[in-house]
């Protein structure tokens, strides 16, 4: 059929496949942000899941509703390599500028701006054109410790003081958590600990891994207070085959049983694997009815799309230790297994494989969903690493 018509293409303006079945975590988000437009606090969403289930496009959709709302944003994505200052300071100081112009904000802004100026003291970091932006005395005795836990509570509060005089609440969104370090992690649970504590409207929405449950459990007692985990797992059947019909009847297209089946069952109800079946099989049929022969022909462009787009750049990350380790565990089939599992495949001991192991917790590219225990972070990556590496010596 047409492919300029296809309604699963990135961008086509069709409802997206991640946000059937979601409605719940949005409605819980739009809860929160309601609160903190009426200056009530409520606990942080930070949304949890594999890899392609979805969360960055629920995150952005929050930020959309935050910014309807007139709430102001802060969105981040952290990655390896950058710190979560570096990550934050442009959009605390651009928000901090912002409402400087604000006359019952004034005050709170420029001294939230030198607090910002003393954070980045503090920590002794120049963040591109950041201190050419900043020509500001700092407040001298104010977030400039250099130690993050203390001092990324006090340029919260500033931020949070000076949306409070402006009566324009931040809603601050960070992706990928889980690559923030515990210190950092720690220092924003210390952050909304101190901004509830004031009632100040300012809202952290985040998203990772599940690995990031660990880290909150292991930075402060009082996360389990401060935040909701909201798990983003695979569709229900139901929420599935929404997402595969729909687009497509939009169209005024029919999809077969048959091949609604079919693609459940290869994708696993994983959004971004259904959108990726749904949008191959578009493409092959040739006329407005989708066969399951159509979800056949269209399964090996969907797997060498997904191979290259999705898999392979996760997968060249990583070193030949670490790829050989993620192949026994491939070996072992889909789901979690025992860390002594995988070293007895490779014909060592648990002991010798473990700083491989944690390296690959620390890509995102496995998790413990348990002690001991570990699983891939990417859905039916199992499967991909035996294509990638079909006949490889596990101990040679």
């Amino acid at each position: 059929m047409d492919p300029v018509r296809n309604p699963y293409a990135p961008g086509a303006g069709s409802p997206p496949p991640e946000l059937a079945g979601r409605q719940d975590v949005i409605s819980n988000a739009e809860t929160a942000l309601r609160r903190l437009s009426i200056g009530r606090s409520s606990q942080s969403p930070i949304l949890v899941g594999l890899r392609g289930v979805g969360k960055t496009v629920l995150l952005v959709k929050i930020q959309h509703i935050a910014e309807a709302e007139g709430i102001r944003t802060i969105y981040v994505e952290a990655h390896e390599g950058k710190s979560l200052p570096e990550l934050l300071v442009p959009g605390i100081r651009q928000a901090l500028f912002s409402l400087s112009l604000v006359e019952n904000a004034k005050d709170k802004a420029r001294r939230g701006l030198r607090v910002l100026k003393s954070f980045l003291n503090g920590l002794r970091i120049s963040i591109n054109d950041i201190e050419l932006g900043l020509s500001i005395d700092p407040e001298t005795g104010t977030a400039d410790s250099g130690d993050i836990e203390a001092d990324m509570p006090q340029l919260m509060l500033a931020l949070g003081e000076a949306a409070a005089a402006s009566r324009e609440p931040v809603a601050i969104f960070v992706d990928e958590m889980q690559y923030l370090s515990e210190k950092e992690f720690s220092s924003l649970i210390m952050s909304i600990h101190r901004i509830n504590q004031n009632s100040l409207p300012l809202l952290l929405i985040g998203a990772g891994l599940p690995q990031i449950l660990g880290l909150a459990g292991n930075s402060k007692s009082y996360a389990e207070r401060l935040f909701s985990y909201p798990k983003i797992g695979a569709l229900s059947e139901h929420d599935a085959t929404h997402a595969i019909v729909n687009p497509a009847k939009e169209e005024g297209v029919r999809i077969e049983t048959a091949a609604v089946h079919q693609i459940l069952d290869v994708t696993k109800r994983y959004p971004y694997f259904l959108q990726q079946w749904s949008y191959e099989a578009w493409n092959v049929a040739s006329n407005n009815v989708i066969t399951a022969r159509d979800v056949f022909a269209a399964h090996n462009n969907a797997l060498s799309t997904l191979d290259e787009s999705f898999f392979k750049v996760r997968y060249e990350r990583c070193n030949p230790s670490e790829k050989k380790y993620m192949r026994a565990l491939a070996e072992l089939g889909s789901g979690s297994f025992r860390s002594g599992d995988v070293a007895e495949l490779l014909g060592v001991k648990t002991t010798s494989v473990a700083p491989t192991r944690g390296k690959l917790i620390k890509k995102g590219m496995i998790y413990s969903p348990a002690h001991g225990d570990t699983e891939f972070t990417v859905p039916l990556f199992d499967e991909y690493m035996k294509r990638a590496m079909p006949s490889f010596n596990l101990r040679g």
